[in-house]
């Protein structure tokens, strides 16, 4: 029989990289790219907040695009555009939460689950009465960047499992 433990290692969903956002400079408004590089310790280039600072847990963060309808439907609005919600990578088809304690690839670069994303007051700007409450539970996770690289719209994202028994590593799937 298997442990709690051992479930929470079996991660069979691949998800998509669906958007990417840089925010140029505090406060500025997020541009959406199609291609963007992840720097080790730093974050996205070109992101006011990718500075080179080790140890620092929020280097980049993630959003879940089924959250987005879920936020609007929230908010009574037919769709919430990603770029108000402030977080650098909008994927789908995973379970983002599930990544906790996990390192992630999304292409060939390697990053780690540090943290939730929970929301800040600037939800009330930018979508208005009850943006932050409607982001509540829906606010994504952080990460830090172990290996840097190229991101793509369309990237795969999968989760890194560590099996044990072999010591080798699984790209979301549970070994047998």
């Amino acid at each position: 029989m298997q442990t709690v433990a051992e479930r929470l290692d079996i991660l069979p969903q691949i998800g998509r990289l669906e958007w990417i956002g840089l925010s140029p400079r505090p406060l500025a408004e997020l541009l959406a790219v199609e291609v963007a590089e992840l720097l080790i310790d730093h974050g996205l280039a070109g992101d006011h907040h990718a500075k080179r600072r080790p140890g620092i847990k929020r280097q980049v963060t993630l959003i879940q695009f089924e959250h987005l309808a879920a936020v609007s439907g929230f908010l009574h609005r037919e769709a919430v555009p990603p770029e108000l919600l402030r977080r650098n990578l909008v994927v789908s088809g995973i379970n983002l939460l599930a990544l906790k304690g996990k390192q992630f690839q999304i292409a060939d670069c390697l990053l780690e689950y540090s943290g939730p994303c929970d929301p800040c007051s600037r939800m009330e700007t930018n979508l208005g009465p009850g943006g932050l409450n409607a982001m509540r539970g829906h606010g994504g996770i952080t990460a830090k960047v172990l290996r840097g690289g190229n991101i793509h719209l369309g990237d795969e994202v999968r989760a890194v499992i560590k099996d044990k028994a072999q010591g080798q590593l699984s790209l979301g799937f549970e070994s047998r």
